[in-house]
């Protein structure tokens, strides 16, 4: 799984629950489609972040190869099935924006999911939005020195750093182009809150306090994760 488009959604509220459901099956059938991540908000309490409400709904789409993941996002694929009112009337009402990103995976000690069969479990989304005056210094540092603090956190299930490429999309959803995405996962929000409480939290903030110059918000998300397999 190399790569991974990030689809993301903003509206006032929650996307509807029968709607939710619509979309896993048609998240199921998606070809070429490895797995699909489907995020919903939840909540946690960061030390040193409050970076507001979290989106509506996050996908993340995963493809073994680029070709597969811009053959679901060309003019006659099927993706395009996402924009009709009729069949996903809040994603189409929404704010929705696209990425396409490398996947890099960072073993953890346990990986093992204690969550109950069906149950969501709970990750944290973070986002560099803006620009590195040395991106090749960056991420070096990030992926060679913080990723080993994130790998220590206490109950960590998942660690995964996306980097950005060029794709080609023929979606009208706005166009991101984030330097840089990560992602944790815990069995629960309490076992997310934990973590973000633990030395390990304020080891991260030291490290970050050394990052490279960049410029550009940071932003962090508390969601309620389910898997979705292919059928």
């Amino acid at each position: 799984m190399n790569t991974c488009l990030f689809l993301t959604f903003k509206s006032d509220g929650d996307i509807a629950a029968d709607e939710l459901a619509q979309l896993t099956g048609f998240l199921r059938a998606t070809p070429k489609l490895a797995k699909a991540l489907l995020h919903t908000p939840a909540s946690t309490s960061d030390p040193y972040v409050k970076d507001g409400r979290s989106p509506s709904l996050v996908l993340q789409l995963y493809f073994a190869e680029l070709p597969d993941l811009e053959a679901s996002a060309s003019r006659s694929g099927y993706l395009q099935a996402l924009t009709s009112r009729n069949e996903f009337p809040g994603l189409a009402q929404a704010e929705a924006s696209q990425q396409a990103m490398l996947v890099r995976s960072f073993a953890v000690q346990d990986p093992d999911l204690r969550t109950p069969p069906g149950e969501p479990y709970c990750t944290y989304l973070v986002s560099y939005e803006g620009e590195a005056k040395d991106l090749n210094a960056w991420h070096s540092h990030y992926l060679e020195n913080h990723t080993r603090h994130m790998a220590q956190f206490p109950g960590i299930r998942e660690l995964e750093v996306y980097t950005r490429l060029d794709w080609v999309t023929a979606q009208p959803w706005r166009r991101l182009n984030f330097m840089q995405r990560n992602k944790v996962a815990f069995d629960s929000p309490d076992a997310l809150k934990a973590a973000l409480n633990s030395p390990v939290r304020h080891e991260m903030r030291a490290d970050f306090k050394s990052f490279p110059a960049f410029s550009g918000p940071n932003m962090h998300f508390a969601m309620a994760t389910r898997l979705v397999g292919r059928t």
